[in-house]
């Protein structure tokens, strides 16, 4: 049995993910093509949860009229936990994910409280984003007075959490 196999396994059954993700990258040049997706596959192996990560970017194609260049990204990675790969993916928008191991997935309620956690994070991230980009400026002050009132209730929250002694 390889080292990489060994370590698989043993991730796999404390609850780790082996999946591999679909992507694809677009960019002027071929050259761009392919350092995005080396700084992508880069970025993607240091973050934190993911045990390992190995990726294959294929031979760049353009358009045509070499104007656009494309390729297709396969990421191989072996995550800690279903709410790591979970945010790889919300965080980077694979066109395929295929998981490899293990055949199910079982979630204790504390990583359903973390994988929904992020995933509540994102979308609140994502709506800001648009929000004030998009908004006209009369409503930019009504869209603060939001996202203020919704920090204060979250900090409200994490406080009568804590008093309580929960985690």
């Amino acid at each position: 049995m390889t080292d990489y196999e060994k370590l698989t396994r043993e991730t796999v059954k404390e609850g780790g993910i082996l999946a591999m993700l679909y992507f694809d990258v677009h960019a002027a040049t071929k050259e761009a093509v392919q350092d995005l997706g080396t700084g992508f596959i880069n970025e993607t192996i240091h973050k934190p949860g993911v045990v390992f990560a190995l990726g294959e970017i294929e031979e760049p194609m353009n358009n045509g009229e070499g104007k656009n260049w494309s390729s297709a990204i396969e990421l191989k990675i072996l995550a800690k936990d279903f709410a790591t790969l979970a945010g790889i993916c919300m965080a980077h928008s694979p066109f395929s994910v295929e998981i490899l191991r293990p055949d199910e997935i079982r979630l204790t309620l504390d990583d359903a409280h973390t994988l929904l956690g992020t995933i509540s994070s994102a979308s609140a991230e994502y709506k800001r984003f648009i929000l004030t980009n998009l908004a006209k400026p009369e409503h930019m002050a009504g869209i603060h007075e939001t996202l203020a009132k919704r920090a204060e209730m979250g900090k409200r929250l994490l406080e009568k959490k804590n008093e309580k002694g929960e985690k």
